[in-house]
């Protein structure tokens, strides 16, 4: 075959391929430097056009180190996470309740209130995950459907929860002040000073979701820091209150960030040389056992439950154990225990909140109840105990009448026993 002759003229060499990186036509360089943007266009007076400029983002670069994923911005009309919070946290609220579909609401001293928001929709909720929540995290909520976390603001930090539910994701925050209020501004009764220069056993902080546990327990490990050379553990999910150590060496670990698990956390620190052990919650009988020999072999332990009562909380942590374990258990109770404090939360007539509590202080005849299991007899005692620093709520809340800050009608709302609580109103108790 006769090869043909070229007549054509010879056209100049094409330009040198532009080189490519990993991901496609576009070579780019990130992390703080300035992005240089060259892109391969099939004609030569394209090329020699200088190229657009990168999309102007606030979003940081992915921490998977590949490349930045573009982040939801809030819809139209939409507030940020960042100007919710904010609100919240100058307007006194607690809690913030979001979810698809829905009207923000807040948290407002006890009860829920409207907000001025519009319904939030599905791109504006995961726009406010973004801006609180890594990948990995929010992976890991849409792998599980659950989330549990923490995030600090400059003002304030803020416990977080991200759920499913029937009309699409949901999150409640949590505001926690970075202050931590004293024992005088919580006005707590005397006897929670006492409790803290215990040397050893097991003092518990009970009561419903939202009650003050978190508080009452920071403001007494604050006291702690302030008065006593101790050093102090704690074993949160997550961390609330930040403590910075002062007299006391404090040092806080929090499950799945600075430990993989809460039950290796607790035994290792029976050998991290502690005199306070701080368990963020009584959650199982493995929690119950080591915080027990924890507190029979020289630390204290302190802790929360979810019970209503100081009596209530003992016969919870029987109710961890079969029958025949639980006269052993009764004895092991009856040596650790140093106090049981039942707290709840009531609106008071200014507007603002205050503590209620039940208190039973492990004397020598409490002790002697609890190994016999005489349940009763405990709260009785508690009714006569006021030298030892005994209180039952009914006496808390009535005490609170009257010094003005809540109504009769609080009063017997909150109260556990409302018939006995209406004759110590009407002076017969």
């Amino acid at each position: 075959m006769v090869k043909q002759s070229q007549t054509r003229p010879s056209m100049p060499p094409p330009p040198p391929p532009m080189p490519k990186n990993r991901q496609g036509d576009v070579s780019t360089k990130q992390y703080g430097e300035k992005s240089e943007v060259t892109q391969q266009t099939p004609s030569t007076a394209q090329n020699r056009m200088p190229p657009p400029p990168p999309p102007a983002s606030s979003s940081p670069p992915s921490k998977r180190g590949i490349s930045a994923v573009r982040k939801p911005s809030p819809s139209q009309g939409q507030p940020t996470l960042d100007q919710i919070v904010r609100k919240a946290n100058d307007d006194g609220f607690s809690d913030i309740h979001l979810g698809v579909g829905e009207i923000p609401r807040f948290r407002n001293r006890g009860e829920m209130d409207y907000s001025d928001y519009p319904k939030t929709d599905h791109n504006t909720f995961m726009s406010w995950l973004y801006e609180v929540l890594t990948e990995e995290e929010i992976e890991k909520f849409q792998s599980n459907l659950e989330f549990d976390g923490a995030t600090q603001y400059e003002f304030a930090r803020v416990r977080i929860n991200v759920f499913d539910t029937l009309n699409g994701p949901g999150m409640v925050l949590r505001l926690i002040p970075l202050k931590i209020l004293t024992m005088e501004q919580l006005k707590l009764p005397s006897v929670f000073k006492d409790i803290c220069h215990y040397h050893k056993g097991m003092i518990l902080v009970t009561g419903p979701t939202g009650s003050g546990k978190s508080t009452t327990m920071a403001a007494m490990v604050d006291y702690i820091n302030q008065e006593m050379p101790k050093h102090v553990i704690t074993i949160e999910d997550p961390i609330e209150f930040v403590h910075q150590s002062k007299k006391s060496l404090i040092r806080q670990r929090e499950v799945g960030m600075h430990t993989l698990q809460f039950d290796k956390a607790l035994k290792a620190s029976l050998r991290e040389d502690p005199d306070i052990i701080l368990i963020g919650e009584m959650r199982d009988r493995e929690t119950v056992n080591t915080a027990l020999k924890a507190a029979q072999t020289g630390h204290v332990v302190m802790g929360t439950l979810h019970t209503n009562s100081a009596v209530k909380t003992i016969e919870r942590i029987l109710s961890l154990y079969n029958p025949e374990e639980q006269p052993s258990m009764r004895v092991a109770l009856a040596e650790s225990l140093v106090s049981v404090i039942s707290q709840g939360l009531c609106r008071t007539t200014d507007g603002k909140r205050a503590a209620f509590h039940d208190i039973m202080i492990n004397t020598e005849t409490v002790r002697e109840y609890i190994r016999d299991g005489k349940y009763e007899e405990i709260t009785e005692l508690m009714l006569d105990g006021e030298f030892d620093g005994m209180m039952t709520m009914n006496k808390s809340l009535y005490n609170l009448y009257q010094e003005g800050r809540i109504s009769e009608e609080t009063a017997l709302e909150w109260s556990p026993s409302p018939n006995e609580m209406a004759q110590m109103l009407r002076g017969r108790v």
